[in-house]
């Protein structure tokens, strides 16, 4: 008890409040502009913690990164372009729920599902931080593999009206994504001798392209809209989603947040994981889904519970193990030990309180994210009275400097144009490109564990036959697959079906 009160006593000094707000707000800000990640965002907090007590330094850093998870869902929802990887799937029915003038419903229900996912994430990280972290760890490459190989099973579920188009695009997210030099062996893949293709095409710049060439193309091939203004967005108000909708959906945002912790306690995997697992997830088990992707909440709730669970759940091997899961929190890794906190098996025993402080700071970041987004919802929903032609400049704009920022890197201005008019095409002939950006998430990880896994086991394929749960994800893929299939051959006799009948 005595250490809880020194880190309440060390969490809840003003500094530490302020240090954790600022590192909300700047989350904010840079998880919503597309190209400017809260990675970038942390990196440059980083070196401001330098003169700091550690509570305050690692709240601030723990702040920046919860806020750029939230604030990823900005952007998907306004404007079709999710600001964090994370934040793609949120777009299938965010987006829709904008053009249907729900915009200020979509962003609150994601800012309170959110702070619910990380919460709870928190409470799971706190009482099994040690059973959840001995789990996690047992993951090898071959199991690893198996998780994201199911994690790809999911483009079934992402696939429209067509397996096949919906596998299509799979495939040329995989391509785009072996472009460049090979990590493991390092010669260069698909670059046709180009210099610059060995950098390979960026996954945020790729998405850049994916979502926003296209918005912006459309906004300037459409009719000018009249005078008057578009009546939708002028009705456009701050207002958030009833807590009889929130108690409806409480069992969904449950099972999202168990499942966005677990992903996130895996070292190796991340929010975007998460978030399409729990997307196909609420959609198979849903009472309406052919809602989804019409602007249906539990499409906004289900990836925003999970990926937000995610930020608790990295937090445990973290801790226990000094393992970070992803970039960000291999920055607040470096974080931790500049100021002296070393994770493993003895932080607990040497460093109790800065953990206990640790734990508050995380509560205080989701509510100063809370607090931020519910204010900025009246600011964030003016957006959609800019003129569209505007709007469309003002995007390209920033797109270009965040594609630009990514890696100082011209080029990746020049690729994002082109896969964003390679988009533009494929939805004009009604190919969806969300799998597109599922296979380019997936695919590193995926083709890394595998290579490696075929490298412990000498180069035989029995390593994935011999583990119990490398043969569950298997099961669960076919399974997903052979939903799929029968779910589109059902939908394929319904017309043979009316036409017998009415030419009876």
């Amino acid at each position: 008890m005595d250490l809880f009160l020194q880190a309440l006593s060390q969490a809840l000094t003003p500094l530490a409040i302020a240090a954790i707000g600022l590192g909300a707000l700047v989350g904010l800000i840079f998880g919503s502009i597309p190209g400017l990640t809260f990675t970038v965002a942390l990196a440059l907090a980083l070196p401001i913690t330098f003169s700091m007590d550690p509570v305050p330094a690692i709240g601030l850093l723990l702040g920046t990164y919860i806020g750029g998870m939230t604030g990823g869902s900005v952007s998907a929802i306004l404007l079709g372009i999710p600001g964090t990887p994370s934040a793609a799937a949120t777009v299938l029915d965010g987006h829709r729920m904008t053009k249907q003038g729900e915009a200020s419903i979509a962003l609150g229900t994601a800012v309170i599902v959110s702070v619910f996912g990380g919460i709870f994430s928190l409470v799971v990280m706190v009482v099994s931080v040690d059973l959840v972290s001995r789990l996690a760890i047992g993951f090898g490459p071959a199991e690893i593999f198996a998780l994201v190989l199911f994690g790809m099973s999911t483009i079934c579920g992402l696939c429209g009206d067509s397996l096949l188009k919906g596998l299509i695009a799979g495939v040329l997210g995989l391509m785009i994504m072996t472009i460049g030099i090979d990590s493991i062996e390092g010669v260069p893949r698909m670059t046709f001798g180009s210099i610059n293709l060995l950098q390979g095409v960026n996954l945020l710049v790729a998405m850049i392209g994916l979502f926003a060439v296209p918005f912006v193309i459309e906004a300037f091939s459409e009719p000018r809209a009249n005078p008057g203004g578009d009546t939708r967005v002028a009705r456009v108000r701050a207002e958030l989603p009833k807590f009889r909708l929130l108690i409806r959906h409480a069992w969904l945002m449950v099972r999202c947040s168990v499942l966005g912790t677990g992903i996130g306690a895996i070292p190796g995997t991340g929010g975007a994981i998460a978030s399409f697992l729990a997307y196909d997830h609420a959609k198979r088990f849903s009472k309406k889904p052919e809602k989804f992707g019409e602007g249906s909440i539990e499409g906004v709730i289900a990836p925003e519970t999970a990926n937000n669970a995610v930020t608790g759940g990295t937090l445990i091997p973290l801790l226990s193990l000094g393992i970070p899961g992803d970039p960000a929190t291999a920055i607040v890794l470096a974080g931790l030990m500049i100021h002296g906190i070393n994770p493993g098996p003895a932080l607990f025993m040497n460093h109790a309180s800065e953990v206990y402080g640790i734990y508050i700071a995380v509560v205080l970041a989701y509510v100063w994210v809370l607090g931020l987004q519910l204010v900025g919802i009246r600011l964030f929903v003016h957006v959609l009275k800019v003129p569209r032609e505007l709007l469309a400049v003002a995007v390209l704009v920033l797109c270009a400097i965040g594609a630009y920022s990514i890696r100082n890197s011209a080029f990746d201005i020049y690729a994002m144009g082109v896969v964003g008019v390679l988009a533009y095409v494929l939805i004009a002939i009604r190919v969806p490109i969300t799998p597109i950006i599922l296979g380019m998430v997936l695919g590193p990880t995926l083709e890394n564990e595998f290579r490696t896994a075929m490298m412990l086991s000498g180069g035989s394929p029995s390593i994935f036959l011999t583990s119990p749960t490398v043969l569950v994800f298997f099961a669960f893929a076919l399974l997903v697959i052979g939903l799929q299939l029968k779910s589109e051959l059902r939908l394929k006799k319904k017309p043979q079906e009316k036409n017998e009948t009415s030419d009876a």
